[in-house]
């Protein structure tokens, strides 16, 4: 395969959001996307049905929590490739319900462990070791999957849309992760690498129900521009659909 060709990995790419963003930057794009699935066999599924429509799409076994995978990603595409264009870090959880907001004062400790490892310190790690392959790239872009929930300026304005939606393990651990993309696109403003945090919308995902307004195509569009943001494009920044949002 061409030096040229980009390669994307895309944690959690194998159902919802992140499917849809291997589904749009393989077909669109012609990115070679490597899906990381908890499930192989689930992966393999749907890569199946991606390279039926045209997509580049391959797949690794790859669980988020678990360290050891993250070294087995390191050398899969180290082996293979020698380098990683694209890292969209889509996998996240969500343990709380928000159809009971405001849980400050008994939102359970281990709630907040296990969303903060999920959303927060895996994703740090995961970038950490696979940062040295994202450097080999000529242009290499970073995507974190936040949400408009981790903006500590809507949540404390009375007049804000998201004002009500107040699940504290999921929001702050958006909220820090919004803060690791500030502090590691400050550390590589001086290369080519773009690092940006992607709310993808009220999105008809597991997550977000049916409820949601957003269907999963329009809900991947902000990873997919982060991703392929050309040398123009922002760094240390917080979009939606191309719109600032506050932090």
């Amino acid at each position: 395969m061409s030096s040229e060709t980009k390669v994307a990995f895309i944690t959690g790419g194998n159902r919802g959001i992140g499917l849809e963003t291997a589904r749009q930057l393989g077909k669109q794009q012609g990115i070679t996307v490597v899906i990381g699935s908890r499930d192989l066999e689930k992966g393999n599924a749907v890569a199946e049905k991606l390279r039926a429509e045209g997509a580049n799409v391959e797949v690794i076994r790859f669980d988020v929590t678990k360290s050891a995978d993250y070294k087995e990603a390191y050398n899969y595409f180290d082996k293979k490739y020698g380098k990683l264009d694209i890292l969209i870090n889509n996998a996240g959880i969500s343990k709380e319900g928000f159809d009971k907001p405001n849980n400050a004062s008994f939102v359970a400790p281990a709630v907040l462990r296990e969303t903060f490892d999920t959303n927060f310190f895996a994703t740090i790690e995961l970038t950490q070791v696979l940062l040295p392959l994202i450097k080999k790239a000529p242009e290499g872009r970073i995507v974190n999957l936040s949400s408009i929930l981790g903006s500590l300026t809507l949540h404390s304005d009375p007049q804000s849309p998201i004002y009500g939606f107040k699940v504290l393990a999921y929001n702050s651990s958006k909220a820090a992760l919004n803060s690791f993309t500030i502090h590691l696109a400050y550390e590589l403003k001086d290369t080519k690498i773009k690092v940006n945090s992607a709310h993808p919308g009220w999105v008809k995902t597991d997550m977000g129900t049916d409820a949601a307004p957003m269907e999963i195509p329009e809900g991947a569009k902000t990873s997919v521009e982060l991703a392929t943001l050309p040398a123009s494009g922002p760094t240390g920044g917080y979009f939606h659909l191309g719109e600032t949002l506050p932090w």
